[in-house]
């Protein structure tokens, strides 16, 4: 029977026990024949009795045959000595506790070796590995564990389990961890005895846990330089000053600064020791972005021309992490009518409370639409509260003025006094480029005219899903429903940009922009209903380059609501993707109209990122 017992425990430093102990000498290998350089080297292992994936792992984890002709005699010897201990605790990972392993230099095993007269030259570094037999748990234990938290040791910790160095380490931890939701901060491995039976082929593992006092959270401390002010960084992360202590309450800390946007790294450290006052203080320390970023990007179609956008941002304006980003537009290039826009949207964290950001928001906006032109300014100031990091939701109030002519007349003017309720929830696995998850916005615009017009609501609602197919997930399935509904006035009485249009590349592709609408004596405006539905399968060819077929089709009616005598089209076509690291998808679908009028033909559409 084999016993191997640690000599000197240590806080989270697991399994010491389970380390081999091998040959040492207090002579440095610097000592030896340095500059003599070795003859071509002969380097193999052999585990003849060892399961081919372990054999694998042991040739891959060898210093050994990592060198290469022309290393020196120092680093043959260094290497040797040091497979030793490395080959031994790969096997012990892999439930062997009873390995012989052999290395043996021109014959000579390597730990016997005398360091002082070594030989002049090795020619062959030969290793020869006998795993033995696996063995499996007889006494597995991880005590004492919290009563009020549950603790999720491993499966194959238990009596007649195959054992393994790995499953000892995810028992330990699974403990540790346990008492450290349980507010026992510096909980710690205190001693643990692992007992090797070679004859019974056992391993009794017995690991002890001392959860020290339950403590609550103290002061959190800045340190580094950072242009964003402490008290604000203290502010925006809304350290539980006083609450029993729980790893989530400090992760959500560190979240939040992250959110910012202002910091490249956030790491929240625990203090070396608890204050007298059973609370326990925490050092942040951040690391700042570059306080301006410009972003640019373009996007081609047969029916919209081309767009070209560009953004910049201040991510800390006045030294409390203030965002500012200013997104300029320009589309239409190349075609007959130009649309631009400026706006400009200010974000103060935690004016108003931890997970509330202070935001104000101001845009300039001309529209040169098919159906319509239309000049306006906004200007509106709201609450983003953040419930997740998934899901956020928002307020705003504002102003719009808007001056339009369309099929109901030209020069007319609105004033609105709007007010806006978004939500969004996002559970894709990807962002840029998902295989996984679904996607949901929706907001509630409810306005009053400020000159007399009539009030009303719009309801916009955009969601998303997407499965992957198979074991490989080459294939995923996309789909998206947008719906639209203006609530109150007739089509005739509000503004022509609340007001519902299909077609182009945000809608139902083949078929040109904004091309399906009402009828309004010969003309064509806007409906109050509006809803869209798309679909993609996109197969994956290589690692960089996917196929993409899609279907959209989308409904238009005067009245809130679609229904199946709503005026509608439909597109269908191929793409082709092109993934860039770092970047995401660049876009070129080609679509034809299936249903509807029109005789546009063929449409292209090319841009960054998935549809949708």
């Amino acid at each position: 029977m084999t016993r191997i017992r640690p000599t000197r425990p240590h806080a989270r430093r697991l399994l010491r026990a389970l380390r081999p102990v091998l040959f040492t000498s207090s002579l440095s290998l610097g000592l030896i024949g340095a500059g003599t350089a070795a003859h071509a080297l002969d380097t193999r292992l052999s585990a003849p009795k060892a399961p081919e994936d372990l054999t694998e792992r042991l040739q891959g984890a060898s210093a050994s045959l990592a060198l290469g002709d022309g290393a020196e005699l120092q680093e043959v010897l260094a290497a040797a000595l040091s497979d030793y201990r490395t080959l031994v605790q790969v096997l012990y990972d892999a439930g062997y506790f009873a390995p012989v392993v052999n290395i043996r230099l021109d014959g000579r095993e390597a730990a016997n070796i005398n360091l002082l007269n070594p030989p002049r030259a090795i020619d062959q570094v030969a290793i020869t590995v006998d795993p033995g037999p696996t063995f499996t748990f007889g006494q597995a234990e991880v005590t004492p564990l919290p009563d009020t938290e549950p603790t999720d040791l491993p499966e194959d910790f238990a009596p007649g389990r195959p054992a393994s160095t790995g499953v000892i380490q995810e028992a330990a931890t699974a403990g540790l961890s346990a008492w450290d939701r349980a507010g026992h901060a510096k909980a710690e491995l205190a001693a643990q005895s692992i007992t090797a039976n070679a004859v019974q082929k056992r391993l009794d593992a017995e690991l002890r846990i001392a959860p020290g006092p339950r403590l609550r959270l103290g002061q959190l401390r800045i340190e580094g330089e950072s242009d964003v002010r402490r008290e604000a960084i203290q502010r925006i992360a809304g350290f539980a000053t006083n609450h029993t202590y729980h790893p989530d309450l400090v992760s959500k800390s560190a979240t939040r600064l992250r959110r910012t946007g202002a910091f490249s790294a956030v790491t929240l450290r625990q203090a070396e020791t608890p204050n007298p006052d059973g609370t326990l203080d925490f050092i942040a320390k951040v690391e700042d972005l570059p306080k301006r970023r410009f972003t640019f990007g373009v996007e081609v179609s047969s029916s919209e021309a081309v767009e070209l956008s560009t953004s910049w941002m201040h991510r800390n304006l006045f030294g409390a992490a203030e965002r500012l980003k200013i997104d300029l537009s320009v589309s239409g290039l190349g075609g007959d009518d130009i649309d631009g826009s400026i706006s400009a949207r200010l974000d103060r964290p935690a004016a108003l409370g931890t997970d509330e950001t202070l935001f104000y928001v101001a845009s300039l906006e001309q529209l040169e639409e098919e159906h319509y032109s239309a000049s306006s300014a906004t200007g509106a100031i709201g609450v983003r509260r953040t419930v997740s990091d998934t899901t956020y939701v928002e307020g705003a109030v504002g102003l719009r003025y808007v001056h339009a002519d369309d099929a109901y007349g030209d020069d007319r003017e609105f004033t609105y006094l709007a007010a806006r309720l978004r939500g969004e929830k996002d559970k894709r696995n990807i962002k840029t480029d998902a295989t996984a998850g679904y996607y949901l916005d929706g907001e509630i615009v409810p306005f009053v005219g400020i000159d007399g017009g009539d009030p009303g609501v719009q309801i916009n609602i955009d969601a998303r899903g997407y499965r992957s197919i198979g074991a490989s997930g080459r294939i995923v399935l996309a789909g998206r429903l947008q719906l639209g509904s203006l609530i109150g006035p007739s089509p005739g009485d509000v503004s022509p940009t609340l007001l519902y249009f299909s077609g182009g590349a945000g809608s139902v592709r083949g078929q040109e922009f904004q091309s399906l609408g009402i009828d309004v004596g010969g003309d064509t405006a806007g409906g109050r209903g509006y809803l869209a539905m798309s679909g993609e399968i996109r197969g994956r060819i290589t690692d960089t380059i996917s196929l993409v077929g899609f279907y959209d089709i989308g409904f238009v009616d005067e009245s809130s609501f679609v229904s199946g005598d709503s005026e509608y089209h439909a597109g269908a076509g191929i793409g082709l993707r092109y993934n860039v690291t770092g970047i995401g998808p660049i876009r070129l679908d080609l679509a034809m109209p299936v249903s509807g009028d029109t005789d546009d033909g063929l449409q292209f559409y090319i841009g960054i990122g998935q549809a949708f």
